[in-house]
């Protein structure tokens, strides 16, 4: 059991590894200047194969819980990464996103019940502070509407990921993924074409690997694994290992493009990591529910 726990924790841990060559996906062969096309090529088209693949269409209730969650986990989510990026310098915005953990352990414990431990509120703080010696400058200025988007974004995403694990899907997984990457790209298209305007009217082969590297890789695997460690990990669990992205996003700007790797930086990944392990290793406890607030179970229907 405990091997096949550890399995699930490091497939899920993959999810957030690949988001975290984004940065470098993005620089060295995207068009520059097109973060929301980007997010929107990265949604729209592996949703639209996902729901091909499973030809399952949401029913009942998961038309609007699907739009919901596709606004948090991705449309909502990615609009308010791009203002935060753009009016922060990226290490406050990945230093702010970092509390992200703390906010699902938060919502965990009201909504899902989810005991809240020292511990885990220890690990919560040493993630966000690992991430600030990792990406955060000493020249680094702040902007009041970046912070705010960078702090919304991480509270959507926190909203989002403690909904996909309140709201268990009774569809396959590649289809409730495939539900949400359609949903948010389709709330991402207007806002791109309104701010960035039409797509380029030429692309190089490079611009396509990348954009096809985002849409099969950094969307439709990545995300169908990161709901598949939501339906089985606790969310708290699983909203700590995305405090990898930094540390990979670091690693590959040292390794591919050259970047100084400072003393402090590797203090800082050291101190994410060990705020993610510490996370995976504390027993999720559940407080039980009382009994007047005990779910029924419903023969024939979806509760």
């Amino acid at each position: 059991m405990l091997s096949n726990r550890l399995g699930v924790v490091l497939l899920t841990a993959l999810p957030p590894a690949i988001w975290g060559t984004t940065y470098l996906v993005t620089t060295e062969l995207l068009p520059p200047g097109r973060p929301l096309l980007a997010a929107v090529v990265r949604a729209l088209p592996a949703g639209i194969l996902l729901v091909a693949i499973t030809r399952r269409l949401p029913q009942g209730i998961w038309w609007w819980r699907a739009l919901v969650l596709g606004a948090l986990n991705i449309g909502v989510f990615f609009a308010l990464l791009f203002v935060g990026a753009y009016r922060l310098p990226g290490g406050v915005a990945a230093t702010v996103g970092a509390i992200q953990p703390l906010l699902v352990a938060l919502l965990s414990a009201g909504l899902l019940r989810e005991r809240l431990t020292p511990r885990t509120l220890v690990a919560a703080v040493a993630g966000v502070a690992g991430v600030g010696l990792l990406v955060l400058r000493a020249d680094a200025r702040l902007d009041a509407l970046g912070v705010a988007a960078a702090l919304g974004g991480a509270a959507v995403m926190a909203a989002g990921v403690v909904l996909s694990k309140r709201w268990p899907s009774p569809a396959p997984l590649l289809a409730t993924t495939g539900w949400q990457l359609v949903a948010g790209g389709l709330l991402l298209l207007p806002v791109a074409l309104a701010v960035e305007g039409p797509p380029p009217a030429t692309l190089t082969a490079a611009n396509l690997a990348g954009y096809a590297y985002l849409t099969t890789i950094g969307a439709a695997l990545a995300y169908a694994l990161w709901f598949r460690g939501l339906r089985i990990l606790s969310a708290t669990k699983v909203t700590f290992l995305g405090l990898l992205s930094p540390v990979v996003a670091t690693a590959l700007g040292w390794a591919v493009l050259g970047q100084r790797l400072t003393a402090a930086q590797a203090l800082g990944a050291v101190i994410v990591l060990g705020a993610l392990v510490a996370a995976q290793l504390q027993p999720t406890r559940t407080r039980p529910l009382p009994e007047a607030a005990a779910p029924r179970v419903l023969i024939g229907k979806e509760s």
